[in-house]
Formats: structure tokens, C-alpha cells, sequence
């Protein structure tokens, strides 16, 4: 059986890696192999070549100093780093301050941290995906010590916070700040590390047509942070292990084609996508828009479709050739529903319905009708099978929630 064509609108699950990128990635796998560390000219170039990538990593954040640009192996670790890092930098008495709809890879630090006696505040968002600020403002009044850490995009829904002025209010009250951007990085122009005064920015390769296994950490200059990974002198002592130079050649690739995007408009055919297919979707009846549909980020589409599952509904666009998800691909596995969903107070016979579609430049209007032309159906038919779409309401939203 003929295998459908593949329609892939899961970007921020993963991108495909950018054929510039793996063709610069490709001579030091097989001529420029040397070890970036070592002290003779074939390590030497190497770390040449090496530095010039971190320049236009730094260049796309705004950073002053290239070397403020920490690689780390993924997005995880660069969050990892600057949470626990920063709280062992200021001490026990650290408070952390995050919101409830970070990625795992920032609420798991910032739980540990509270299971191991630091005050954690976390602080909600609107029905509408958006930043309580008023409640953040509280935060920042806690005495002593602090520590903020706040995404600059949901994955899920793809929904902004302000960052500047967060990370304003957080200077103002004496914290050290922290964004993870991962999802922000390359579609998001207000990143700049000169303008906004976020302390450290982490994100990942894969998110921007690089490589898995490839992140980084941007550490302003003169922030408190101690080294995660000890055990040897690499990134000015500031983690430890042999540099991962074809990755890191390949995620300056990356960076330097995400610029490019940031100047010539290719986001805004993104965005003009993303909108055509939540039209044609929303013409389907009670489909939901998970979010602001102001504030978030011009490549993602988060809906809910009441009364049937998303996993549902992933297994027949998978038998169309088309690539999405159900919540955060972090927790597609589970049955939980998101935890984005519920801190926005989304009704209960839409938790489980939601997809999130997510492009990029590779997206085109064949993948957009692609999808506009098998939902309808998907949505109909599941509804039929389903007892809530007969009528039929649950037996008790309020636990399910």
C-alpha cells in the first residue's frame, strides 16, 4: 500500500534540519575533526570555526559579547543550568518565582527545588494563555533572594509574555532573570539581549532547523550562576565536556538563516498560513482557539475540538501523512490532560480535544489543505462514536479537571 505524502505540521516538537545547516555541519564530521580544545593548528582552526559560530548565535540574541553564548546539549540543560545553578549562586534562601505553564524541562527543576525546602512560586495565567501580572508583581515583592523564570513562548499554545517588562520588574526588585525561549528563538524580533534585560535565555537547535542535541545558554555578563556539569575547562570553565563542534557549526548555521527570516517577511507567509487554517478549521462546528490569537507566536495554532480525543484524532490525520500534536509532544504519551490547558481554565469536553499544529518555512498550502480537507470528516466521525457528542454530558467535570 502506497504510503500518503507527508504533510509535517509539528515544528514545535522538531524541525527538519535546514540543508545549509547539515551541509556546513558535514566537513567536520570527515576533514575538521580535530578537537576544538587541543593546542595545536589542527584543534586550532577547529575552534576557530567553532567561535565563529558562537558569534552569530550571539549576533541573532543581541548579545554583547559572543562569549556570553554557553552550548549546552539541548534546551533542557540550558534550563537546568540556569535554575539550579542561579540557586546555588544566591543560596538556600533563594525564592523561585516561574509560571504554571512552563515546559516540564523548567515546573520539574523548579518542584525539586521546592521538595528540597525553597519557597516556588507559581504564578498563573488568564483564560487566555496570558500572564497574571498582578500576581507576578506579588511575587516580586517576597524579601531576599530571587530567582525568575518564565518562558518567552508557550509551546503549546504558542502565547507571548511580555518578557521586557517582566524581566524590568524583576530587575527593579532586585532578581536575577531567567526566559526560556526556546520556542521564541528565530520567530520572535524582540529578542535582544541589548534592549530586554533578561540575565540568561536558554533554547535548543532542533526548534530553528538545527540538529538535535545542540542548545544553548546566553549568560549576561557578571550574573550569579554556578557551572552544572563539572569536570573539565571547556566554555570558560562553565560546562564541562568536549565541544559537540559539528552541532555547534550547524546551530550557528541555524541562527544565521533565522536572522535572515527576521528581516525578509518569510514569518509573515507563516503567519498569513497559520490563519488560513485556523479560518477553515474553525468552520468545523465548536471548534475552539486554545489562546490569544494576538499574543503568540505567528507559527503556531492550538484548537480544541469538544467531546472526542486528541489522540483520537492524531491517529487518523497519521493515516493521512500528517504530523501534529495532542498538547505538548513533551506528554503525548499521557492520558493527563495538558497542564497548559488546565492552569487556562479550559472546559472539560475540550481538555482532551485539543490539537496543536505548529509551521515553518518548509510549510506550504498543500500541508494547510491537506489538513482542511481531512478534519471535517475526522471530527465527524469520532463525535458520532462518541457518547458526549451524542448529548450525553460526563458524570463529574469537576474531578476529571
Amino acid at each position: 500500500m502506497e504510503r500518503p505524502a507527508l504533510h509535517y505540521l509539528d515544528n514545535n516538537a522538531t524541525t527538519m534540519p535546514a540543508p545549509e545547516v547539515v551541509e556546513a555541519m558535514m566537513p567536520f564530521f570527515t576533514e575538521r575533526w580535530g578537537n576544538a580544545s587541543s593546542m595545536y593548528e589542527f584543534g586550532g582552526r577547529v575552534h576557530r570555526d567553532m567561535e565563529a559560530a558562537r558569534a552569530k548565535v550571539g549576533s541573532l540574541l543581541g548579545a554583547g559579547d559572543p562569549s556570553e553564548v554557553v552550548f549546552t546539549s539541548c534546551g533542557s540543560e540550558s534550563d537546568n543550568h540556569a535554575i539550579f545553578g542561579t540557586v546555588q549562586a544566591l543560596g538556600p534562601e533563594t525564592t523561585v518565582i516561574t509560571s504554571k505553564v512552563e515546559h516540564p524541562a523548567v515546573l520539574q527543576p523548579c518542584r525539586a527545588l521546592e521538595e528540597r525546602g525553597h519557597r516556588v512560586v507559581f504564578v498563573g495565567v488568564h483564560r487566555d494563555g496570558t500572564l497574571d501580572m498582578d500576581a507576578y508583581r506579588g511575587a516580586l515583592s517576597i524579601p531576599g533572594p530571587k530567582l525568575v523564570t518564565l518562558m518567552w513562548a508557550n509551546n503549546e499554545t504558542g502565547v507571548l509574555f511580555p518578557i521586557r517588562e517582566c524581566a524590568e520588574l524583576a530587575k527593579a526588585a532586585g532578581a536575577v532573570f531567567h526566559t526560556d525561549a526556546t520556542q521564541a528563538v528565530g520567530k520572535v524580533a524582540e529578542i535582544d539581549a541589548s534592549a530586554v534585560p533578561f540575565d540568561m535565555l536558554s533554547f535548543s537547535g532542533h526548534k530553528i532547523h538545527a540538529p538535535k542535541g545542540i542548545g544553548a545558554l546566553y549568560i549576561r555578563r557578571g550574573t550569579p550562576v554556578r557551572p552544572f556539569l563539572l569536570g573539565g575547562h571547556q566554555e570558560k570553565s562553565r560546562r564541562a565536556g568536549t565541544e559537540n563542534v559539528p552541532y555547534i557549526v550547524g546551530l550557528g548555521k541555524a541562527c544565521e538563516l533565522a536572522a535572515a527570516e527576521l528581516r525578509d517577511g518569510t514569518l509573515g507567509r507563516v503567519a498569513a498560513l497559520r490563519d488560513r487554517l485556523q479560518e477553515g478549521l474553525l468552520a468545523i462546528p465548536e471548534t475552539v482557539v486554545n489562546g490569544n490569537r494576538e499574543l503568540r507566536l505567528p507559527n503556531t495554532l492550538n484548537v480544541s475540538f469538544p467531546y472526542i480525543e486528541g489522540e483520537a484524532m492524531l491517529f487518523h490525520l497519521g493515516d493521512a501523512g500528517i504530523c501534529a500534536s495532542s498538547g505538548s509532544a513533551c506528554t503525548s504519551g499521557s492520558l493527563e490532560p495538558s497542564h497548559v490547558l488546565r492552569a487556562m481554565d479550559a472546559p472539560f469536553t475540550a481538555l482532551h480535544g485539543s490539537l496543536r499544529f505548529s509551521l515553518s518555512r518548509y510549510t506550504t498550502d498543500e500541508d494547510v489543505d491537506a489538513v482542511l480537507e481531512a478534519m471535517p470528516g475526522i471530527v465527524k466521525t469520532l463525535r458520532e462514536l462518541s457518547p458526549f457528542g451524542r448529548g450525553e454530558e460526563p458524570d463529574d467535570p469537576g474531578a476529571a479537571r
